[in-house]
């Protein structure tokens, strides 16, 4: 029986397909700079970052000499907490709180612009637990940042459903035992989401294709 609904941040509770996109977007905007000189000068730190091997304050100076910009810190978070939400998407994970089930984010994401992020939107009433590659110092690749969901919930693997935007990152939970479920974030399909999780049986009394909003 599924008892923790676990969804990916960038691309299924977002619009952007991933957070470089978002900070990206923001950021080049804010500053006046060219998109992508600053997502080709970011990107050269993403991979320390999504690790926890470095913060952004770290390598801020660096991305700001390769743009030839001094850009202040603060408008790195800005960009955090102006990240595009999925609404719709977000009004699925508390229906399903309110109905019973835990609710999980697990996320290849940087710990400082997660955090923001909670506190700013007041989820931590929403996630009953959440799991940062750069918290956990591994990502999706292996089964670390999984096992330590399951902990937090107090689940197995087999208790689980997870949603992501990207099928590389659902196999390793699939071997694990977990329910998994592809989105496409650019079709943006959550009705046929919320079809797909009736078919394996997620359900309470206000669960159905008429009213599950």
């Amino acid at each position: 029986m599924i008892k923790a609904v676990l969804f990916d941040f960038d691309g299924v509770l977002t619009t952007d397909e991933s957070g470089t996109v978002s900070i990206a977007n923001y950021v080049s905007e804010a500053a006046g700079i060219d998109k992508n000189a600053f997502t080709k000068a970011y990107r050269k730190y993403n991979a320390e970052l999504l690790c926890g091997r470095a913060t952004h304050e770290d390598v801020w100076g660096a991305v700001c000499a390769e743009t030839g910009r001094d850009i202040d810190i603060g408008v790195l978070r800005d960009s955090f907490v102006n990240t595009p939400l999925n609404l719709e998407m977000l009004s699925l994970a508390r229906l399903l709180k309110n109905n019973g089930y835990k609710i999980g984010m697990v996320t290849d994401n940087k710990a400082d612009r997660i955090k923001t992020i909670i506190a700013h939107n007041k989820w931590e009433d929403l996630f009953d637990g959440v799991a940062v590659s750069a918290e956990v110092g591994s990502g999706k690749e292996s089964e670390k940042i999984f096992e330590t969901i399951f902990e937090k919930l107090s689940v197995t693997a087999e208790q689980c459903v997870f949603i992501d935007n990207n099928e590389k990152n659902l196999v390793i939970p699939e071997k694990m035992g977990v329910t998994v479920i592809y989105f496409d974030d650019k079709a943006n399909d959550v009705e046929g989401l919320k079809m797909k999780l009736l078919k394996i049986s997620v359900t309470c009394p206000r669960l159905t294709h008429k009213n599950f909003c």
